[in-house]
């Protein structure tokens, strides 16, 4: 879809509704007529300020919003918790490498709660929003911790005038009524982890001593789905080569009564099982696609469909995301270890790649600025050529660090569908984006 005669700064797809481009600084999209498609197909092979002249003198201007500036010193404003690094299940792909992260067992201690969320919330304005998630392992399997800190840090952000928010990413075996209640009244949102039916779910998420997790999982639930919108529960699915029926999946887990439903292919594991190779990742996209395209039929018809996938693009697409990192990891975001290191993320906990310091004396200010500097996407080989580059910022650091870029095509594609899917909702489904900014 992508056109070679257009510069990096461009991006022509066709929709039903004809021809579009997006202009890739500032993800600005526009319908485009006949004469101009045209022309710009007479320009094919020029200079790119031929073509952006072109487009200024039919009124589409490329006024610049990427100036190439760096964040300086970011503030910290997002914090996951490693509250256990262990875990009671033994997937297949799991980062974490049972939960460890490569090392021994440990729960996080009281102290050092204490110290990253003080640190957090002393950083932030009045006013402001922190956010905060407990992750693993299995963050439930020190339940205590979870509870004692979001109280803390409940209080303490109250004293401050600090808004905050908390996120819980569980595997939902130790999920009892007591949690629900818990979550509820915290307005937590809670993602669990589950990768299809019982099937294909307990093939890639057994428990350590290789029985099924499913049907626990599914025990777990109701007390979960019965607080209503006072808490909103989604499925997270891991795709490897085993679970490429993701428009089965899809509807499966919808149909167990999930708020939304996202799906994150594996592109690395410390050991390599169950990785994404390069004909798994073409079936990937083709499933995707189908996915958003059940997803836009739905719209269109006034009904509701929760793929997180294809909502969270369009609600970018809308707001004319423009961005130089794929995410804030390294940047307002930092995963912390159960000894108080900090790190880039929660995929980098316990890795000296994304090391950045630690609770007690703060972000080591000197790795943090090499790390933005070095991993900006126009620092990046191919992206500063890819016409994707501003709405997927490069790809995620943990996998490209670690593996490289093998689905830069599938992103282009997904990123492909989703700006034809946009506007034809824009046009069919308007509603869609009426509250959204």
């Amino acid at each position: 879809m992508t056109l070679l005669r257009s510069p990096p700064a461009l991006h022509r797809f066709d929709t039903p509704l004809g021809p579009h481009l997006m202009m890739v600084d500032g993800s600005r999209i526009y319908a485009i007529d006949p004469t101009l498609d045209r022309e710009m197909d007479l320009l094919a092979g020029a200079a790119p300020d031929a073509v952006l002249d072109l487009l200024s003198r039919h009124g589409l201007s490329a006024e610049g919003f990427m100036t190439g500036d760096l964040p300086q010193d970011p503030p910290m404003r997002s914090l996951s918790l490693a509250v256990a690094q262990a875990c009671n299940l033994g997937c297949t792909y799991c980062y974490a490498q049972q939960g460890n992260f490569g090392g021994a067992e440990a729960n996080m201690g009281w102290d050092v709660a204490r110290d990253a969320l003080t640190g957090l919330i002393d950083s932030a304005a009045p006013g402001e929003q922190v956010k905060i998630a407990f992750l693993g392992g299995e963050p439930l399997a020190n339940r205590a911790l979870v509870r004692r800190a979001t109280e803390f840090a409940k209080a303490l952000a109250g004293e401050r005038g600090v808004q905050a928010a908390f996120a819980i990413t569980t595997n939902g075996t130790l999920v009892g009524p007591d949690d629900a209640a818990f979550f509820a009244r915290h307005r937590f949102a809670v993602t669990v982890s589950m990768d299809g039916n019982e099937e294909l779910h307990d093939q890639q998420r057994p428990f350590r001593n290789g029985r099924g997790s499913y049907r626990r999982i599914l025990a777990n639930l109701a007390p979960l789905l019965g607080q209503g919108e006072a808490l909103q529960v989604s499925a997270r699915v891991t795709v490897t080569p085993r679970n490429l029926a993701l428009r089965e999946t899809l509807d499966h887990l919808i149909g167990l009564g999930f708020h939304s439903v996202g799906f994150s292919p594996v592109l690395k594991t410390p050991t390599g099982t169950d990785e994404l190779q390069t004909p798994d990742i073409d079936v990937l996209l083709e499933q995707m696609i189908a996915c958003g395209e059940a997803f836009t039929a739905k719209m269109i018809a006034g009904e509701t469909y929760p793929f997180s996938n294809m909502q969270t693009a369009l609600r970018e697409l809308h707001r004319g995301t423009h961005r130089p990192y794929p995410c804030g990891a390294g940047a307002g975001y930092f995963g912390v270890s159960a000894t108080g290191g900090l790190f880039a993320c929660h995929r980098f906990v316990e890795d000296p790649a994304g090391a950045m310091g630690n609770v007690t004396d703060g972000v080591d200010r000197a790795a943090q600025r090499q790390w933005l500097e070095s991993r900006a996407v126009d620092r990046q080989e191919p992206c500063r050529q890819c016409w994707a580059r501003y709405l997927c910022g490069g790809g995620c650091h943990h996998e490209v660090i670690h593996r490289g870029r093998p689905a830069c095509d599938y992103i282009r594609g997904w990123l492909s569908y989703c700006l034809q899917a946009y506007v034809v909702l824009g046009e069919r489904a308007p509603g869609l984006f009426a509250a959204r900014p």
